[in-house]
């Protein structure tokens, strides 16, 4: 599956800026009418190390009001979380309407088919288990009236080696990279294959995978800002207004546009000018 995904896909900066500002108030639209209308959107985010779901996070959330949503990290389960099912840690975070209307997790309880299962964290009759546990969690949200969105942000071994380096060799971002993330980037045949498995036996009807193409970090940012919209505003049956978002293309056409009649107007002045002349 994940091999016919196209990378190449991107955008220009002009149609970035555009539509990054536009679908992010359209959301912040779509936000205030999950909480009048008491529903909760359930975002969650899997991809490669150096996908880019930090930054693709902070730019869904950067417009919302921030007394509405609340962001998880998940890591490896810890104390309590690690003395319970690995679905326990997960349903204690989810909230009401009235106090957070969008719960988003970077990574979730996939890892039980990811990490764990290349990793032996837990043994095959286990993780084989956990797709059809996941999938009824997930029909238990929706049923109970939740919103169920997952996106996978995919892109290349070239991409994510060029990340890496990227990382090790920038001081301010050499934090992010541990020996961790070379050792899994070793097993990448192994973790896509488990990848392909998840998308293929969990993307149901009622909560289907959104596969983003993450090599250009503007192209996976819009279209994961589309997806929310475009969802909300069919769950919601509510369409958000558009905002008056200046397109910088559109003004460039009027600024060349504007130069054109400029030099026409030049032209024939001096047209007009030189046949006077001739007169004389």
């Amino acid at each position: 599956m994940l091999e016919t995904i196209d990378l190449s896909k991107s955008l220009a900066r002009d149609e970035y800026v555009y539509n990054l500002l536009r679908y992010q108030l359209q959301l912040r639209d779509l936000a205030y009418q999950l909480y009048v209308q008491k529903r909760t959107l359930v975002v969650v985010y899997e991809g490669w190390d150096a996908g880019g779901k930090g930054g693709n996070i902070k730019r869904v959330t950067e417009k919302l009001d921030p007394r509405g949503y609340e962001v998880f990290p998940i890591a490896a389960p810890k104390g309590e979380d690690g003395t319970h099912h690995y679905l326990w840690r997960f349903w204690r975070r989810l909230k009401p309407p009235d106090e957070k209307q969008i719960i988003i997790f970077d990574r979730s309880w996939y890892g039980r088919v990811m990490v764990e299962r290349v990793e032996s964290f837990c043994n095959e009759r286990e993780w084989k288990r956990a797709y059809r546990e996941i999938n009824e969690f997930e029909r238990q949200l929706v049923d109970f009236g939740m919103i169920v969105v997952k996106f996978w942000i995919h892109i290349s071994p070239e991409e994510q080696l060029r990340r890496f380096e990227g990382r090790r060799d920038t001081a301010y971002k050499a934090w992010k990279l541990t020996e961790e993330d070379w050792r899994n980037r070793a097993k990448w045949d192994a973790y896509e294959e488990a990848v392909n498995d998840m998308l293929l036996r969990t993307s149901t009807a009622t909560a289907p995978w959104t596969i983003v193409e993450g090599n250009d970090k503007w192209f996976a940012r819009v279209k994961t800002l589309r997806t929310l919209v475009e969802t909300l505003s069919k769950e919601l049956d509510y369409q958000p207004v558009e905002p008056p978002v200046k397109d910088s293309k559109k003004k460039k056409k009027k600024k060349k546009k504007k130069k054109k009649r400029k030099k026409k107007s030049g032209d024939s002045d001096g047209k007009e000018e030189g046949g006077q002349g001739k007169e004389e």
